[in-house]
């Protein structure tokens, strides 16, 4: 309609006016159009919305879609998810593909009806199988994620190949995915990659991000560090929240660019501020140690707290050592003990060696030898030098277990292997103290803790 009477806007405009007030249904949606584009008159949603629902009363199927995305929108009237689920079904039960993929939504997100991936699934499959690339795609993903449905890895394939066929962009990144994991499909970082770069030239974020991704990693392409950078800056200056993490690496380090950590800081900000845990985490180190910004402590505890409260446990952890030294606040030691127990109990061997260290010196907590121990014993465990180092101490003087100068010299020389110089020093002294068999048994226990623990 557009080109064949774009040279004589005004007169379309008010034929369709004139048919319309007729009650010529047709000519009230393209009068309404007129108004909601603007063609041949002022644009003005709010008599677009009155056009556009006296066609749909008329029951003209694609007005009715119309109205529904003009009431989900709040375009010329009130938002009204209830009136746009009404008019959608009312399009859709007459076989509108774009009202069905609506419907299906709606009931997707719980607007204007009770959350049902079940209905969503069923409105999905009908738009789907007119051929509507869009609900492909969103069919496609009920069945990989299993929405409404068991999971089932080859229809989601399907399904995406056939959206993505179309030119579907999230179809398209979604199929790459599925190379990538394997799912459905024989596990190919290439066909991915492949997949990736369509949906990256038609200026999807996510895929040009996976795309950087991949040739930062070599994943399926040759490893090319000025590509990652140049597809994920794409992704970033979009807004999407984990390229913009991932400039900030690539900046920080000089990973396909020059190094710049002031504009890592950048975008750390930036991603931080959305909410990235791992931004949040890198940002309050920026601030602690004065990297791209100048050193602020008191910020550097905003950032990691805000990562901590995500359940970070490297943040954790540096928030119990800023509690506990005291830097940008008052020290606290109970709290410095209940952060580095939060990171401790997630397996973080830093903080169960300084909550060691608390409960052996009583800082923040009542001295607990055998409590100390036990946090010791697990960051040694996962091979933490120090730790390992504290335990053997332990073992040395009979603080929270049995005195046993072999075990001592077997924790003190692994962390001595681990280049620990105070460890190295010590072994030397304990072991002038030790037998021969001691020293064999020691060493014996040694290398089968580090057999056991290689990998």
């Amino acid at each position: 309609m557009n080109n064949r009477y774009s040279s004589n806007s005004a007169g379309v405009f008010t034929w369709f006016r004139d048919a319309a007030e007729q009650g010529n249904a047709y000519a009230q949606f393209n009068l309404a159009l007129l108004y909601k584009r603007g063609k041949g008159v002022q644009r003005d949603d709010k008599v677009a919305f009155v056009w556009m629902r006296e066609a749909a009363k008329q029951g003209i199927a694609f007005a009715q879609n119309h109205l529904g995305a003009m009431y989900y929108n709040g375009t010329g009237t009130p938002p009204d998810d209830s009136e746009a689920v009404y008019w959608f079904r009312k399009s859709a039960k007459q076989g509108d593909a774009s009202a069905q993929q609506n419907l299906g939504l709606m009931y997707r997100k719980g607007r204007g009806v009770p959350q049902s991936d079940e209905m969503a699934l069923t409105w999905f499959c009908r738009a789907a199988e007119q051929g509507v690339a869009s609900a492909q795609s969103l069919l496609g993903e009920a069945y990989a994620q299993g929405l409404g449905t068991k999971r089932n890895f080859p229809l989601a394939l399907a399904w995406f190949r056939k959206a993505a066929l179309q030119g579907d962009a999230t179809a398209q990144l979604n199929l790459g995915l599925m190379y990538r994991r394997g799912h459905g499909v024989l596990q190919s970082d290439t066909q991915a990659v492949a997949w990736y770069r369509q949906a990256a030239a038609q200026g999807l974020a996510a895929a040009q991000r996976h795309l950087g991704v991949a040739y930062a990693e070599g994943r399926g392409v040759q490893v090319d560090l000025e590509r990652a950078c140049s597809w994920l800056r794409r992704a970033a200056d979009q807004g999407d929240v984990d390229a913009q993490f991932n400039m900030g690496v690539m900046l920080s380090n000089g990973y396909g660019t020059r190094k710049d950590e002031a504009q890592a800081f950048a975008w750390y900000h930036r991603a931080a501020a959305a909410g990235h845990m791992l931004a949040q985490y890198n940002l309050g180190g920026m601030y602690a140690h004065g990297r791209g910004v100048q050193r602020d402590p008191a910020q550097a505890l905003v950032w990691y707290r805000k990562a901590a409260d995500q359940g970070a446990p490297n943040a954790q952890f540096n928030v119990g050592v800023i509690y506990a030294n005291g830097h940008g606040v008052p020290k606290d030691e109970a709290r410095a003990v209940a952060w580095y127990r939060h990171a401790a109990e997630q397996g973080d061997a830093s903080a169960q060696n300084n909550l060691g260290v608390m409960y052996a010196n009583g800082q923040g907590v009542p001295q607990d030898d055998a409590e100390a121990v036990r946090w010791y014993r697990r960051a040694a465990e996962q091979g933490h030098p120090l730790a390992q180092y504290n335990l053997g101490g332990m073992y040395a003087s009979g603080r929270g277990v049995e005195r046993d100068p072999v075990l001592s010299y077997m924790w003190i020389s692994l962390a001595a292997e681990a280049g620990d110089e105070t460890a190295c020093n010590n072994r030397k002294l304990i072991e002038r103290k030790l037998t021969r068999e001691e020293i064999g048994s020691a060493q014996a226990l040694t290398r089968r803790w580090r057999d056991a623990h290689r990998a």
